[in-house]
This record gives C-alpha cells, sequence and structure tokens, in this order.
C-alpha cells in the first residue's frame, strides 16, 4: 500500500514538473511577442537616458508601488529609495540631472511587471559591447511551494549568433555557450535572448 502511495507521488511529481517546463516555455514564447511594443520602447528609451546619466531602476515590492535607483556618478554608485509618486524622487532626478522621462520608464515597467532595468557590459571578440537586462515577474512561471522564478529578458545593440538548440553563444567563431550570470540563455530574436531564473539580478 505504501509503495502504491510512493509510485502515485513520483508520478504526481513527474507530471507537475513536465507541466511546469511546458507552462514556463509557452510563456516565454508568447510573453515577449505580447509585450513587444513596449519592451521595444523601454530598450530604446533606457538606453538613451543611459547615455546622459547611467543609472538603474528596481521595483521593491510587488505591488509596484516603491522603487530603488541607482545612480552611478564618476566616482561612486549611489542608492535612493522612494515610493513611486513621492516628491523626493522629482527632487533627487533634479539634482542629478536625471531625465524626466524615467516617470514614463516607470510607469512601462509597471504595466509589464518588470521589476528591474539595468545596462551590463559583455566582450565580444575583446571589445566592449552592452546590453540591456530586464527581469520580469509573472504568476505564469511560479508554481506553489516552490521559489519564485524570474523571466530575464536581454536586448543587444549587434547581432547574436545561437547554436542549433538555441542557446546564446560566446561569439560567431567561438561554439562556446555563453553565460550571463551563471545562467544560460534562450533565442526569442537575433538581438533578443531569455532565461528563467530563480534570481532576478
Amino acid at each position: 500500500m505504501r509503495s502504491r502511495y510512493y509510485h502515485i507521488m513520483a508520478v504526481c511529481c513527474a507530471a507537475l514538473l513536465l507541466g511546469s517546463c511546458a507552462t514556463r516555455k509557452i510563456f516565454s514564447t508568447n510573453y515577449y511577442h505580447q509585450n513587444e511594443k513596449v519592451l521595444t520602447d523601454i530598450e530604446h528609451s533606457y538606453r538613451a537616458m543611459y547615455g546622459k546619466r547611467p543609472f538603474s531602476l528596481e521595483f521593491t515590492d510587488k505591488s509596484f508601488n516603491n522603487i530603488s535607483l541607482e545612480i552611478i556618478t564618476d566616482s561612486v554608485k549611489l542608492i535612493y529609495d522612494f515610493e513611486v509618486h513621492e516628491a523626493r524622487l522629482q527632487d533627487t532626478m533634479q539634482k542629478y540631472r536625471l531625465p524626466a522621462e524615467i516617470h514614463q520608464l516607470i510607469e512601462q515597467m509597471k504595466s509589464i511587471r518588470c521589476i528591474w532595468i539595468n545596462m551590463l557590459d559583455y566582450y565580444t571578440n575583446n571589445r566592449r559591447e552592452t546590453l540591456v537586462f530586464m527581469s520580469i515577474r509573472n504568476v505564469a512561471i511560479h508554481l506553489p511551494f516552490t521559489p519564485e522564478k524570474y523571466y530575464i529578458l536581454t536586448f543587444y545593440a549587434q547581432l547574436q549568433y545561437y547554436d542549433s538548440e538555441g542557446r546564446l553563444l560566446a561569439g560567431r567563431n567561438l561554439r562556446r555557450v555563453r553565460k550571463i550570470n551563471d545562467e544560460i540563455f534562450m533565442r526569442i530574436t537575433d538581438k533578443v535572448c531569455y532565461t528563467i531564473s530563480g534570481r532576478f539580478r
């Protein structure tokens, strides 16, 4: 009787795991295309704003009412916490000459449940390039009694290279899989990749 119970439990766990993988694959395939315009707008506007004053932005609560703003100066990184509509946010933006478009960026991120955006460096053929890194919180890839997972998107200015399985490669002639934060990324388009991770940054 007990062995039958364990057998049933094993079958249920296997089915749950397979269902989880299928759900995450479907979510990953559909999410980008359903939100492509907003994601593209966010990428382009963030690149433009980052070029004027480097910064990263994070939502620190599940209700998307509080943010952490990291401002990068020539000598230090400054981190400030605000409520989204707090007057101190505008004062800080003016102090560090941050573009007013950050307000629109915050609303766009909130609309697609993007909890973090940052610019990261990577190297191809000894040349430094940049990518935009976005973390998405979504219940579609979260199962009960399991750690929360995040949908990570990376956006590149240049065409990227992939193997036959769609995994991001380190370069055209280097058949080595490129890892970002120890994660393997999969192709969505020639310039956009994704992964599912237990870490959002």
